[in-house]
């Protein structure tokens, strides 16, 4: 493990604060929301390269993570949304809406980065994406309706982009890269040349696109202080609460260390980016709702990054 990748805490919530700080004080909200997107998608294929064709084919005996996480995700975190909501954001109804919008959205593209830092199982990770973008997306307007709020639908057009810009294709890039590299230079040339680099810039892409996505939101969040101050305590005690009941999951299925961290990491990480457009498209008189979209990375990132070194799974864990 490298020196950046001990302090990537750090250096995630260095990145938030320069965000922060650049938002602020420079109009650039509209510019960096435009790069959001495209360090995403680099980020992603740079993570998908060093994936292994052989992890794909054993994510479908992984039956255990599969039920786990959709237990957690579509049952418990539902359940612990509306109890934050309801016990600590009684009186305010739009700040209900962007915690339960926030909370019951599976990550899609973020925790994947985070997964494979802490030695997940990539091929796991992958294959639950497109069941929880899906679901999400499917259930999203039901777990609104539960807050007594106005629910926000989303087209099939919409889906059908989300799957095919964020999951296939950095997917279908980095295979073809590989298969390429494979066939024309070898396998150890691939390894060499391919997946250590891809490995390497990870985490300064992440850091990127932190600076950008909070840039672009800063002055919503500052506009907003009091509320951010209401949903920070809803916020913490669920990203402490959600990977200890996926740890205690783990260890109650007796799921190997690469797998425990895939369904930590699933069960921790959440959709900001998907559930901010959605509540931008469903709510837009509504700015509060979007603002819980906004402050979820800026706790949950440091978070994620920090949870990744404390479940880090030991070197050659993964059983064979």
């Amino acid at each position: 493990m490298s020196t950046a990748e001990r302090f990537q805490g750090v250096l995630v919530a260095l990145a938030a604060g320069a965000g922060l700080l650049l938002g602020s004080v420079f109009p650039v909200g509209d510019a960096a929301g435009r790069v959001v997107l495209p360090l995403l998608l680099a980020m992603l294929v740079a993570v998908f390269l060093q994936l292994d064709a052989g992890d794909l084919r054993d994510a479908r005996r992984a039956r255990g993570v599969l039920g786990a996480s959709l237990v957690l995700n579509f049952v418990l975190t539902p359940a612990l949304a509306w109890a934050l909501g309801a016990g600590l954001l009684g009186g305010q109804p739009d700040l209900r809406i962007g915690l339960l919008l926030l909370l019951v959205t599976p990550c899609t593209d973020w925790y994947l980065v985070f997964t494979a830092v802490a030695r997940g199982h990539g091929g796991i990770a992958a294959a639950l994406l497109p069941v929880n973008l899906v679901l999400q997306l499917l259930l999203l307007p039901v777990y609104v309706l539960l807050l007594g709020g106005e629910a926000a639908m989303v087209d099939a057009g919409t889906l059908v982009e989300a799957v095919l810009v964020v999951l296939v294709v950095p997917l279908v890039l980095a295979m073809t890269a590989r298969l390429v590299a494979v066939r024309t230079r070898g396998e150890a040339w691939r390894e060499r040349v391919v997946v250590g680099p891809a490995s390497r810039v990870v985490l300064p892409l992440l850091c990127l696109a932190v600076l950008a996505m909070v840039a672009s939101q800063a002055r919503t969040v500052l506009d907003h202080g009091t509320a951010v101050l209401l949903l920070l305590l809803p916020l913490g005690i669920f990203f402490v609460l959600a990977p200890l009941a996926a740890l205690a999951a783990a260890r109650l299925l007796r799921l190997p260390a690469d797998q425990r961290v895939t369904l930590v990491m699933t069960t921790t990480a959440r959709n900001s980016p998907i559930a901010l457009a959605v509540a931008v498209a469903a709510f837009p008189d509504r700015p509060l709702i979007a603002l819980a979209l906004v402050l979820g990375p800026l706790v949950e990132l440091p978070v994620l990054a920090l949870l990744a070194q404390v479940v880090r799974a030991p070197q050659g864990s993964r059983p064979r």
